[in-house]
């Protein structure tokens, strides 16, 4: 028995979740949400979800969705991974914790369904595509300067939420957005590849490869999932 209920789909904002609580060290279950069949649109995930999007976790406290707020409660409970609340630079976590989750992560939700904000019309959504390319490298920009800054909670021996937030972000850049690859280039952006090649060292990140398939190196040159169970798309 665990005190935690993980629901994900590969390669999903899941994810991030599952990176940070092996991080931790925590013991928890898995419940595969099959985006093939739409389950995430069901009334009994929208029941833990009522949002019907991916990840929703269930703790002693209830269920909490959004990555973020996640992502804030798992550290803070456990005492790991964001300065605590009396810290000097817990408002400057809270600012770029807050930014991935809605800057970076929500233009990349722009770029991976553009029909969802535009309707049908492809001249649109190819459009709206277009548009993000530039507004997402200027994200990435803002990121790698933090991270170039040296930063205590960014691109450090010990990685924090925020380390696995944006190197999942990273692998979503080089594999999803239907605006062709061109936009990204990795190498333009050097703080961010350390972040990327540090964690990919770590347990957790091998950890969460066997457990969706995302191959030998999911941050710096990643490739399409391969899960054993359910999917991506």
């Amino acid at each position: 028995m665990t005190d935690y209920v993980l629901h994900y789909a590969p390669d999903n904002a899941s994810l991030i979740i599952r990176l940070v609580m092996e991080e931790l060290g925590l013991p928890y279950q898995t419940v595969l949400v099959d985006r093939m069949k739409s389950e995430q649109k069901s009334e009994h995930y929208r029941r833990l979800n009522p949002a019907g999007m991916i990840p929703a976790l269930e703790t002693p406290d209830g269920v909490i969705f959004e990555t973020g707020a996640i992502l804030l409660w798992l550290a803070d409970r456990h005492g790991k991974l964001v300065p605590p609340a009396d810290h000097p630079d817990r408002g400057d976590m809270l600012k770029w914790l807050f930014f991935t989750a809605t800057n970076l992560q929500g233009g990349l939700r722009l770029t991976f369904y553009p029909h969802k904000f535009t309707g049908a019309d492809e001249a649109t959504q190819k459009a709206l595509r277009d548009g993000m390319r530039q507004v997402l490298q200027g994200h990435l920009s803002l990121l790698n300067d933090l991270a170039e800054s040296n930063w205590a909670w960014l691109g450090q021996d010990q990685p924090s939420i925020l380390d696995y937030y944006i190197a999942t972000c990273l692998r979503w850049c080089a594999l999803y957005p239907e605006i062709g690859h061109a936009w990204f280039d990795l190498a333009r952006y050097p703080g961010l590849r350390r972040i990327a090649a540090k964690l990919e060292d770590r347990a957790a990140t091998k950890a969460a490869q066997s457990a969706e398939g995302l191959g030998p190196s999911p941050f710096t040159a990643p490739c399409l999932a391969n899960p054993p169970e359910g999917s991506a798309l």
